[in-house]
């Protein structure tokens, strides 16, 4: 999976694409129009985050690309890609029970927090996508 070199996009089949791991310093992309929301991105080698209308949504230490993203009423789903191990952190309800499935392995069930955050890591390889699947 290549890195997002337009650092988001709009793919054919309605889902978000973002993120370019391979840059060296920070760049970002602000007010993007996505289904009647305006995203941002802010990503490079370090890190790559992702807002909507100013709330935070994705978070990856250190960056990733990520496609097909989709926000589903019980979760989300998308693919990631990078160079190394990452942690994740994405915004879903808070103080809800979620199933985490990396590349269709259940890794077990995470809780949000109070502020709806859930982190967990994802171990990658450089042009290797894993499938995440996050549902409650």
């Amino acid at each position: 999976m290549a890195v997002i070199k337009e650092l988001m996009r709009k793919e054919a089949d309605g889902t978000l694409s973002f993120g370019d791991y391979s840059l060296p310093a920070k760049s970002k992309l602000a007010d993007f129009e996505y289904q009647g929301d305006l995203m941002k991105v802010k990503t490079f080698r370090e890190i790559t985050k992702l807002e909507k209308n100013g709330a935070f949504v994705y978070e990856s230490v250190p960056g990733t690309a990520v496609t097909g993203m989709e926000m589903m009423a019980d979760g989300v789903r998308f693919a990631v890609c990078g160079t190394e191990d990452t942690q994740i952190t994405v915004e879903l309800e808070e103080s809800t029970t979620y199933q985490v499935t990396l590349d269709g392995k259940e890794i077990g069930a995470i809780k949000t927090n109070m502020g709806g955050k859930l982190s967990f890591s994802v171990q990658l390889e450089e042009d290797r996508p894993v499938q995440v699947e996050i549902r409650k």
